[in-house]
Order: structure tokens, then C-alpha cells, then sequence
């Protein structure tokens, strides 16, 4: 990745290790959940109506190999191209969706356990790259530079808030482990979605102390046990159908 100098305001810089124990233990969330499922539980939907269990292990995997393809190219990604424009977020979420959509699309069939495990190995990979590179830019928004360790922490609270997915759809609960540190990685990561009043200044007017746990879920759109974490009227095209697909060769 190239090295360049910006007049912009960084983002808050997270600590490495705290911030990447958090993300290590995200993942290993995902895997124990994942493993808890069976052909039929699959198909059981997550918060969002158009995201079922089988689809948010394939965007797992597509995830945590995008942040490859983002920091090799970082900060000209086109991540960071698309986050460059610092159009509302609305319209960013609906770029995503379509990006999702494709990748998704092109990806190899294969069955639900197989892209969770292709997610592990490709997520863990990628934390061992960060350590050089913790400091300098990944992307800009509007006028914040998010750091390769920002990014990292906004890796961080997508595997919990996944993990909260997966649990959800298993009927079960679910919450980070240090949700202070997952709380950090949102702020560091996602500038163009920030936390609702209440978890902010507000709370603190109220003389009450925000769960960050319930912050990053609000932020997220999941607040209250519900919302969604893809926009409506998204349709995957990746099918499940309660036993392994077939493998493609080559």
C-alpha cells in the first residue's frame, strides 16, 4: 500500500492489541455459532427479512476477502474511491448492497460450513498483515482519514455484529465479549455511520452510561432487536436448499 500524508483529521487511532483480540475473538464467535447449525437452520432468516443464515455466511466470506483487496490497494481501493465521494450514507448502503449482490453471485457454490471456514482462515490472515501498517491511511470520509487500523475495527464490529446475526437466527442471544473494544473499532471504521444521540452526549446529559454493546447495535440498525443491516428490497442471489450444493470443479 502506498504511504500518503493528508491536512484531514484522522480518526481515533484504535490500540492494536485490544482491538485485535476483540476481532479475533469475533471470528472464533462466528465459527462456534456457525457450527451450531444444520442443514434446515440454515434457511432460518436474520433480522434483515432478505438475509437468510446460509446467505450471510457466503458475505462473510466475500468480506473478509475484500479487506485484502482493500489494503493491498489502499488508500486508492475502490473502497476507498466509493467512500471518497462522502455521499450520504443511504446512498453508500445501497453501493454496498449492489457490490454484495455481485460478489455473491460470483462466488463458487458451496455449502454454508465451507464459506464459514474459508471466512476464518481469509480473516485471520489478514489480521497478521496490519501490524506495519497499523498507522497509515486506508480511506477518507468527507473530511476523516480512517486508518488500516480503523478499518481493522470496522472488521471488528462487523464479525460481532454478524455473530449477532447467527445468533439471532438461532433463536439464541448474543454479546461481544469487550464490547468496549468493538465499540472503538465502529467509531475508528465508520465515520459515515455514527452513533445515535442517545449513546453519545445525550446519555451522559441523562446522567446514564451507554451500553457500548447496545450503541454499536443501534448504530448498526439492529437497536432494540431489531432493523436491519442490509437495505430493503435486497434480493441474494445465492440458494440454499437444505442439503450441500454441488461443487464446481476447477
Amino acid at each position: 500500500m502506498e504511504r500518503t500524508h493528508s491536512q484531514h483529521r484522522p480518526a481515533a487511532l484504535p490500540e492494536p492489541a485490544p482491538l485485535l483480540a476483540a476481532y479475533d475473538s469475533g471470528v472464533a464467535a462466528i465459527c462456534q455459532l456457525a457450527a451450531r447449525f444444520d442443514p434446515a437452520s440454515w434457511g432460518a432468516q436474520t433480522l434483515c427479512p432478505e438475509w437468510r443464515a446460509f446467505e450471510l455466511a457466503a458475505h462473510l466470506r466475500c468480506v473478509a476477502d475484500d479487506l485484502h483487496e482493500y489494503l493491498d490497494e489502499a488508500p486508492m481501493s475502490r473502497y476507498a474511491r466509493l467512500m471518497a465521494t462522502g455521499a450520504h450514507p443511504d446512498s453508500l448502503a445501497r453501493k454496498l448492497a449492489r457490490q454484495n449482490a455481485a460478489e455473491l453471485a460470483a462466488l463458487p457454490d458451496a455449502p454454508p460450513d465451507e464459506h464459514i471456514a474459508a471466512f476464518a482462515a481469509s480473516a485471520r490472515r489478514y489480521a497478521t498483515r496490519l501490524g506495519s501498517v497499523w498507522d497509515l491511511p486506508h480511506h477518507q470520509y468527507r473530511d476523516t482519514v480512517v486508518t488500516v487500523g480503523g478499518m481493522a475495527g470496522a472488521a471488528c464490529a462487523e464479525w460481532h455484529l454478524h455473530a449477532f446475526d447467527l445468533a439471532v437466527a438461532l433463536g439464541a442471544e448474543y454479546r461481544a465479549a469487550d464490547p468496549e473494544a468493538v465499540l472503538t473499532g465502529w467509531l475508528a471504521g465508520m465515520p459515515y455511520l455514527p452513533l445515535p444521540a442517545r449513546h453519545g452526549r445525550l446519555a451522559a446529559w441523562h446522567g446514564r452510561r451507554a451500553d457500548p454493546w447496545q450503541a454499536v447495535l443501534a448504530a448498526s440498525g439492529r437497536g432494540g432487536g431489531a432493523g436491519t443491516a442490509r437495505p430493503l428490497g435486497w434480493r441474494s442471489p445465492v440458494r440454499w436448499t437444505a442439503r450441500p450444493l454441488p461443487r464446481r470443479r476447477g
